[in-house]
């Protein structure tokens, strides 16, 4: 009997095809997966991939370089740039560590700690010490010693070393500002970045002589100040000379322009050196010119007296009783200094002989109100605008603030903060005839040679009138004729000006101190006509401490060497101009 068909008993063939048609499947979306996967890398992670491959074989090393130049008014260069070298280190390259650590500690007058230090690190690139002079890494260059590296670097110079080194400030190790003028215009001066590339081979050391340097087109600009070095210079000079003398603790000195508002000096001191800024303290690194505010004393007399000119309130001629000495408000006795007695005295006399009692009169017939904002119109207890970092506002409290006492000890320059520069550029509006103007310390920048921006005077509003800006400059010129500022005087010129000897508060009593004092003078030259604010400032001097003493001297030697030096003639004196045609 024959046996039945099975229809559904599949071949071994059949059984063969689907298992190589299932691998064939699987190997396709591999392979497709491969490929997306391979398009993904290649195409959408290439950047990304080839930056972290370089980071196997190449260190990446920023230097910054070619910061703009700072020039006086004259192109006299007062900040620069050298080249210098930077050492670096390959620790794994090194084969003798302990002669290594001898001669690099010799070489570069680094500690034994530190070189350890860097010998012992297990990365391939570390810093040894940064912006030598070429000699220097010319003598380590000869040791040839294994690991070592140098890369060419620039570093921030100032010929002029101290001079006007608040003002201008210095620079970090990267080129970036860090106080005066080079930080306020860090963003112009800061010049390009050189991207240094040293490539390392499979092992991790670094091919030395593979170094590739990348600069960028420089974005910096020079910047031209007002400043003059030589005025600068004097400044200084009989600043320091007076300050030592009294064994001062400090003291400021600046010289301005009363049109324009251009500060041809600004002394401060103590002095540093810009070039090896780390050796100074950070008190001395700040510029008191503008960051420091203190009660000026008898030299803000002029702002009480031009603010009641001004309103009608007084004037030079007026008699006012200046009591006998005494004089009493409230609970509180005002008295005169040195215990002087004047009685009756005009408000010219006020000035001249600067009489305490005699400014709380004036200031009486102002009130509170219109002081207050003869005050602020003179620019007080707001910032100048001046281009440095820091510049305070000083103290000036609202008038609803104001006490019973404050209008009479404000008019002679107590229960107010205020900052030399501010001191300056107000008795600058009564010097020019009533505007007040803008101190101005950046005059231009230039590019390649070119100046391409010009930062022109600013006149910020009148102040006074004309009118009133004759009548207290006959005031002023009579304070150094017969009156406290004698010794201001200059030979062959009318010197207008004030004296102040502000009594400083005893930071631990919260009174005013009966031995610290700030001896001033501020005042104007030639005074019809003036060419030179100067104030001068003294902290602390020791021995004598009246403005008329102490400040006053400075002014006159300031004042007579700047004229010189400007050709300024002497009043009354006839210039003859020779015709040579």
């Amino acid at each position: 009997m024959s046996r039945a068909k099975n229809n559904n008993v599949k071949s071994p063939l059949a059984g063969f095809k689907n298992r190589l048609g299932l691998v064939v499947c699987l190997l396709g979306l591999y392979g497709a997966g491969l490929t997306a996967r391979l398009v993904y890398l290649q195409v959408v992670q290439h950047e990304q991939l080839l930056a972290e491959a370089e980071k196997q074989y190449v260190e990446k090393i920023e230097i910054n370089t070619g910061r703009g130049k700072i020039y006086d008014r004259n192109h006299n260069p007062l900040a620069t740039n050298v080249d210098v070298e930077s050492v670096y280190l390959n620790p794994k390259e090194v084969t003798d560590k302990k002669q290594a650590l001898r001669q690099l500690t010799h070489s570069l007058d680094l500690s034994p700690e530190t070189v350890q230090r860097k010998l012992d690190s297990r990365r391939h690139f570390v810093w040894l010490k940064r912006k030598i002079a070429l000699t220097e890494a010319a003598r380590l260059k000869d040791k040839g010693i294994p690991g070592v590296g140098f890369i060419r670097e620039s570093r921030r110079f100032y010929p002029k070393r101290a001079l006007a080194a608040s003002t201008l400030g210095f620079v970090g190790l990267d080129n970036q500002g860090l106080e005066g003028v080079e930080h306020y215009f860090d963003d112009l001066l800061k010049g390009s970045t050189r991207k240094t590339y040293v490539e390392r081979d499979a092992r991790g050391r670094p091919l030395l002589d593979a170094e590739e340097g990348v600069l960028a087109p420089s974005p910096s600009h020079d910047l031209e100040l007002t400043l003059d070095e030589t005025i600068q210079f004097h400044t200084e000079t009989v600043l320091t000379r007076q300050i030592e003398q009294y064994n001062a603790r400090g003291g400021v000195a600046i010289v301005m322009e009363p049109r324009s508002g251009d500060i041809l000096s600004m002394a401060t001191y103590p002095p540093f050196n810009p070039n090896r800024y780390s050796a100074a303290s950070p008190e001395a690194w700040r510029n008191p010119a503008v960051s420091h505010a203190y009660e000026p004393g008898s030299i803000f007399k002029p702002i009480v007296a031009a603010a009641a000119v001004e309103e009608g309130t007084a004037s030079p001629q007026d008699i006012f009783f200046c009591e006998n000495g005494e004089f009493r408000i409230g609970k509180a006795t005002i008295g005169e200094a040195a215990n002087h007695r004047f009685g009756w005295l005009s408000l010219s006399k006020i000035i001249a002989h600067s009489s305490n009692i005699g400014a709380i009169k004036v200031a009486q017939t102002l009130g509170d109100r219109r002081f207050f904002d003869y005050i602020k119109r003179f620019g007080f207890g707001t910032r100048s605008g001046v281009s440095l970092p820091g510049e305070s506002s000083g103290m000036l409290r609202s008038v609803e603030n104001w006490s019973g006492l404050s209008l009479a000890s404000i008019s002679f320059g107590h229960e107010i903060s205020v900052t030399p520069l501010q001191m300056v550029t107000a008795m600058a509006a009564i010097a020019n005839g009533g505007e007040l103007v803008k101190p101005r310390l950046a005059r231009g920048v230039w590019k390649d040679g070119k100046q391409v921006t010009h930062y022109p005077p600013q006149v910020v509003r009148r102040v006074i009138s004309p009118t009133t800006s004759r009548k207290m400059i006959g005031m002023l010129k009579e304070v150094v004729r017969k009156g406290t500022g004698k010794k201001a005087a200059v030979k062959g010129f009318e010197v207008a000006g004030k004296t102040g000897t502000a009594q400083k508060i005893d930071p631990e009593t919260h009174h005013y101190s009966s031995d610290n004092y700030i001896a001033s003078f501020i005042g104007f030259v030639p005074a019809e006509s003036p060419r030179l604010v100067i104030l001068v400032m003294i902290d602390e001097p020791r021995d004598k401490y009246w403005g008329g003493e102490v400040a006053a001297p400075v002014f006159s030697e300031i004042a007579r060497e700047t004229l010189r030096y400007l050709n300024v003639p002497p009043q009354g004196e006839r210039v003859f101009v020779l015709d040579r045609a």
